[in-house]
C-alpha cells in the first residue's frame, strides 16, 4: 500500500522540532515494519487549530498525485486540534485514504461523539449532492423544453450498449451553449445521453473551439490585410 507519512508539531521551538524528527523516525520504521511503501514525508510545524498549513495542502495534493491509500500519523492530534481535526478526517475519508495511528497501533480509533460528528457531516453532504443534482436535472429539463433543442435528436448510438462513451461531442455541445445552457446544465444533459463529461470538461472543449474560431477569424483578417 502506498502510503504519507504526515508529521506535525505546533511551534518552532528546539524541543519541538527534536519532536517532529522522534516522529519522523518511529513512523518510517513502522511503515517498514507494516510493508507499506512510504511515497512522501510531510513535516510541518503549525497550529493544530489552523486549516491554512502548508504540510496539509501538500497532503491532499500527494494523496490524488501518487494514489496513496494511506496516511500514518503519530496520534489523531498530529492532524488537527478540535473541529479542524475532525475536518481534515472528513476529508481523507472522503478521498478513501486509511488513516493509521502509531498510538493505536493500527487504524485510527474515533470516539463516540466524533464518530457521530462525521457520520452526520458525511449524511449532509450527501443530502446536498442529490439537491443539486435535482436541481440541475429541472434546470436542464426547462432548458431544453423552453428553448427548444432535443440532444437526443443529435447523439448516435443510444442504446446500443456496451461501454460507456469516452468521447466528447463538441457540435452538441456548441448547440447547447447557443441555446443559453449552463455548462453545468450541459454535461448533465449529455451525461443523461451516456457522455461521461464534468462541467470542466464541457467547458474546456467550448474554450479551445472558442479559441481556435478566434485564431480563425485573426488569421483571415490578416490575409485581407495582406491584400489589399
Amino acid at each position: 500500500m502506498k502510503v504519507i507519512i504526515y508529521t506535525r508539531v505546533s511551534t518552532k521551538k528546539e524541543e519541538q522540532e527534536s519532536s517532529l524528527e522522534r516522529q519522523k523516525k518511529e513512523l518510517i520504521d513502522w511503515a517498514r515494519e507494516l510493508n507499506f511503501e512510504v511515497v512522501e514525508i510531510i513535516s510541518e510545524q503549525h497550529s493544530g487549530f489552523d486549516l491554512d498549513r502548508q504540510g496539509l495542502f501538500r497532503l491532499f495534493d500527494t494523496i490524488k498525485k501518487e494514489k496513496a491509500k494511506g496516511v500514518l500519523i503519530q496520534d489523531d492530534t498530529r492532524l488537527g486540534r478540535g473541529e479542524a481535526k475532525l475536518a481534515i478526517i472528513h476529508q481523507l475519508y472522503r478521498l478513501s485514504c486509511q488513516i493509521f495511528s502509531k498510538q493505536h497501533r493500527g487504524e485510527l480509533e474515533l470516539d463516540a461523539g466524533e464518530s457521530t460528528v462525521l457520520h452526520i457531516i458525511a449524511k449532509v453532504e450527501e443530502l446536498q449532492r442529490k439537491m443539486m443534482n435535482q436541481k440541475i436535472s429541472w434546470g436542464m429539463q426547462r432548458a431544453i423544453r423552453e428553448k427548444g433543442y432535443n440532444p437526443a435528436r443529435n447523439l448516435k448510438n443510444q442504446g446500443m450498449g456496451g461501454r460507456e462513451k469516452k468521447e466528447v461531442p463538441l457540435e452538441q455541445i456548441i448547440a447547447l451553449k447557443e441555446k443559453k445552457l449552463t455548462f453545468e446544465e450541459i454535461a448533465a444533459t449529455l451525461k443523461g445521453f451516456g457522455y461521461n463529461v464534468s462541467r470542466a470538461t464541457v467547458h474546456r472543449r467550448y474554450r479551445e473551439w472558442k479559441n481556435r474560431q478566434q485564431e480563425i477569424a485573426a488569421d483571415e483578417q490578416r490575409e485581407m490585410e495582406e491584400t489589399i
